[in-house]
């Protein structure tokens, strides 16, 4: 077989079959297949697509590159939780301990951030002495004991994903649809799960701009996991703002621990839980509406903060960070940003308030880039509130005045204000299960 003609065939709209989708991922995962051939192939799907039945072989084909974990011999339905990406975005450390303690084991492999997007493992280690790096029978004797486990993905997972992923980041292919999707479903497959939720954002900071798009992805993902046997919905959530208030790793930390213990932002609050619920609801806990009292109840009785403690220690941390209020002295500079116009709030550029805090130290520009945990920003205005001028809009943490001045502009120009309260959408927008789709707002 020529990849070459694999290449011209699908530069011409037409399907693949698994052998030829075989012999591009292996040839290029081996060395025998080179770069430009490859990024030739990549930019042919980029402009023609795939259909569900290519997607699932690519997914397949990445899949078996390396390991896969097997969580059978653990008790019980086990469930994992993927999200897209976005700035301010810290469910899974709110939903992890509030599925445990409804009785539902989650097992979850998280990645680090890049770009304007925070990574679950960077916030992590953000705490002092916790350990995201385990070995395998490591984090199955937590996974048995505590019932939520967060590390990061092991080397040999799906090896040949990494290898593609890197090609796509140098050739403008990273934003194909069907890309996205087996290289997504690939990592989530490999890590185990009997259950997977997929958080889909979309808005100004995630990847996916329009919710038509958003729904596009989350069909194929659903698709693909259920041709693999697995229970998979999708749910797709705004990105329009950050979520939550705090944008930075040890400060997203210290909000989830608020959201647990019963106090936190509203939105977050509000998205965790409906999350939550959609776990215990794939894993057989009740009705949607049984599910989601669990989900609250957890949080009101403290059980959901109880697991996060167990799940901080079991993994090394020092839960004693947290509950110390003398940890914000790490917070070495604190910046006030002013607002220059009075009215209110009618939109937060997440991708803007992400980048600022990337400036701050929070977040890296490559993977090799250092990343200061105490750097971040805490906004003090959400969409829909009224400001004064000269009122606060956020404050920024950096161990540097000079980063704090060079990431103000970017920050402030996040923030459109006007004289008319606007209108905010519901933070769900779409939900996705195998053969269905249900939207509230588009």
């Amino acid at each position: 077989m020529r990849t070459y003609d694999v290449i011209a065939k699908k530069r011409d709209g037409n399907e693949l079959n698994e052998s030829e989708i075989n012999h591009v991922v292996n040839g290029y995962v081996n060395g025998s297949i080179p770069d430009y051939q490859m990024a030739a192939f990549l930019m042919a799907v980029y402009l023609k697509g795939m259909t569900v039945k290519e997607c699932t072989y690519f997914t397949k084909c990445m899949l078996s590159s390396g390991d896969i974990m097997d969580l059978s011999h653990i008790a019980g339905v086990k469930v994992d939780k993927h999200s897209t990406g976005g700035v301010g975005d810290k469910t899974t450390l709110i939903i992890a301990p509030i599925v445990a303690a409804c009785g539902v084991k989650v097992a979850k492999m998280s990645g680090r951030g890049l770009g304007h997007t925070g990574g679950t493992v960077d916030k992590l280690e953000s705490i002092e002495g916790f350990k995201v790096g385990l070995e395998k029978e490591k984090f199955f004797d937590i996974l048995k004991k505590v019932g939520c486990c967060i590390v990061s993905q092991t080397g040999n997972l799906v090896p040949a994903d990494k290898k593609i992923y890197a090609l796509r980041d140098v050739t403008a292919t990273v934003e194909s649809i069907p890309l996205i999707a087996s290289s997504i479903m690939s990592k989530k497959l490999a890590s185990g799960a009997d259950c997977i939720l997929l958080d889909v954002k979309v808005g100004s900071g995630a990847f996916m701009k329009t919710s038509e798009e958003a729904i596009k992805l989350s069909k194929l993902m659903v698709e693909i996991g259920e041709s693999f046997g697995k229970k998979v919905t999708a749910v797709v959530t705004g990105m329009d703002e950050p979520l939550g208030s705090s944008i930075g790793n040890f400060l997203e930390i210290l909000e989830s621990y608020e959201v647990l213990k019963g106090n936190g932002p509203e939105d977050l609050r509000e998205v965790s839980l409906y999350l939550a619920s959609q776990m215990l609801y794939m894993a057989g806990m009740g009705n949607l509406t049984e599910c989601q009292d669990k989900a609250k109840r957890s949080i009101e009785s403290g059980s959901a903060l109880k697991k996060f403690k167990e799940m901080i220690c079991a993994q090394g941390g020092n839960i004693s960070a947290l509950e110390d209020e003398y940890c914000k002295i790490k917070f070495r500079v604190k910046y006030e940003c002013l607002s220059s116009a009075a009215g209110y709030v009618t939109h937060i550029d997440a991708s803007q308030v992400g980048k600022a805090s990337m400036f701050l130290g929070a977040g890296r520009l490559v993977k090799e880039d250092s990343i200061d945990p105490y750097a971040g920003i805490v906004l003090s205005k959400k969409v829909g509130d009224q400001v004064n001028e000269g009122e606060v809009l956020g404050t920024l943490y950096s161990s540097d005045v000079i980063k704090c001045k060079e990431a103000e502009n970017i920050f402030k120009e996040s923030f459109k204000i006007s004289n008319k309260q606007p209108y905010k959408s519901p933070f769900v927008r779409a939900k996705v299960t195998f053969g269905k789709v249900d939207t509230y707002v588009l």
